[in-house]
């Protein structure tokens, strides 16, 4: 009988916690609707009256002039974080690995920022 290693029990954690940080994520964005949805039906219910331009803006809210550039910082971090850990176990292969990992959110990182600086420049 094989006791379960760590080579198994660390891609695991991962997984499953990078599963659960999606679907808490999917999970309040649902409660957000709802409650905002009850809202509507208790304003409705009350008698006021909802104009279409108030439907649209509940349906489509206003995005955070800055959620670029938060996104590409967060992104940039992330990426940075990996390079990071990956220099710091002393193996070559563990920093080809991280420094592949940390493509990624690098890129994403950068793809944000261009975003941001696009869509605020004059």
């Amino acid at each position: 009988m094989n006791p379960i290693g760590v080579e198994t029990i660390v891609p695991s954690v991962l997984f499953i916690s990078i599963a659960i940080v999606v679907a808490l994520f999917f999970y309040f964005r649902s409660r957000a609707r709802r409650e905002m949805q009850m809202t509507l039906r208790a304003a409705i219910d009350k008698g006021q009256e909802l104009t279409p331009d108030v439907i649209e803006r509940l349906g489509t809210p206003a995005a955070a002039k800055d959620r670029d550039l938060r996104r590409g910082i967060i992104g940039l971090a992330i990426g940075f974080g990996f390079v990071a850990l990956g220099f710091a176990v002393p193996d070559d292969e563990a920093l080809q690995v991280m420094l592949g990992l940390s493509a990624f959110p690098i890129a994403l990182g950068l793809g944000f920022l261009l975003m941001h600086k696009l869509s605020t420049a004059d």
